[in-house]
């Protein structure tokens, strides 16, 4: 399916563990078909939320398979490529590729890092080696570095670069960013706290956490935006604020994963160094799910 022209909620889809630590293939089903038949307009596998910087290559491409085969073409299946080694972001890129991925999601380089040429050609060699839609991903709070704002002008102009995931929450750059987009480069939010303030700048929709727990209303907030009815997104936006903001409460995608497993939904376990959250915490999390509804 085309990813180029794609609006709306796009979930970063948790993956679901057995409780002796293997995915959950059965589980990971499940949750998929909730997400279609609640109105998300994408999917995002091996993204920050799940968990992919814990599992093996092997278990990396089974679960794309799995993702690919189960949605079979109902909408787009991004997968998340990066590496902070340009040659496994490259060779896992190409793989994803031709395992018939829709797009794929590109990190900046964390831990190493790099000088603006460096990151430069991280995402350029990526992105010269396939021919679907790549989304670069700006996340400094995870990698320790920005994408420079340079160094995205450069790639927008890239033909196989679509857009930008950002997740800095720094709504200056944000602002920035939305300058260059346009029907070649789309900006994405990153952060579910912020998806009607990029809204309003320009933005396409957001790649959401929040949507693993009520994904009809996190496509009804960007579809009642991107359609005219700005008041009642910014009014949902706001209702649901404090469980979206309580969804990082501790770091992503512990609480998610929590909340899931309150609601019944099976996402499993946590792999180290991730593990359960404070009593404290967990206790505030429960209470933002019933105030939702959602228990």
């Amino acid at each position: 399916m085309k990813f180029e022209n794609v609006t709306g909620s796009i979930v970063a889809m948790v993956t679901p563990y057995h409780a002796g630590g293997s995915v959950n293939f059965e589980a990971l089903t499940q949750l998929l078909e909730r997400q279609i038949q609640a109105g998300t307009d994408a999917i995002l596998t091996l993204g920050t939320t799940g968990e992919y910087s814990t599992m093996t290559h092997e278990e990396d491409a089974t679960v794309v398979a799995h993702t690919i085969k189960v949605v079979d073409g109902r909408v787009p299946v991004i997968v998340g490529s990066g590496s902070n080694c340009t040659a496994t972001q490259l060779e896992k890129s190409v793989e994803y590729q031709d395992m018939g991925a829709d797009a794929l999601l590109l990190i900046a380089p964390y831990y190493n890092k790099a000088n603006p040429e460096g990151m430069y050609r991280h995402f350029a060699s990526a992105a010269d080696a396939v021919h679907i839609p790549c989304l670069l991903y700006n996340v400094p709070g995870r990698t320790g570095c920005s994408i420079p704002l340079s160094v995205v002008e450069r790639l927008a102009k890239h033909p196989n670069i679509c857009g930008i995931k950002e997740a800095s929450g720094d709504m200056s750059y944000a602002m920035k960013l939305a300058r260059l987009a346009g029907p070649d480069f789309a900006l994405w939010s990153g952060n579910d706290d912020i998806t009607v303030p990029l809204l309003s700048i320009g933005a396409s929709g957001v790649i959401s956490v929040y949507a693993n727990v009520m994904p009809a209303m996190c496509h009804q907030i960007v579809a009642d935006y991107l359609n005219g009815n700005r008041a009642r997104a910014a009014e949902n936006q706001l209702k649901y604020l404090e469980l979206m903001n309580d969804l990082f409460i501790e770091v992503n995608p512990i609480p998610v994963k929590t909340a899931m497993n309150m609601m019944g939904l099976n996402a499993g376990p946590l792999r180290l160094p991730l593990c359960e959250m404070s009593e404290e915490h967990t206790a505030k999390l429960k209470r933002s799910l019933e105030e939702a509804g959602l228990l």
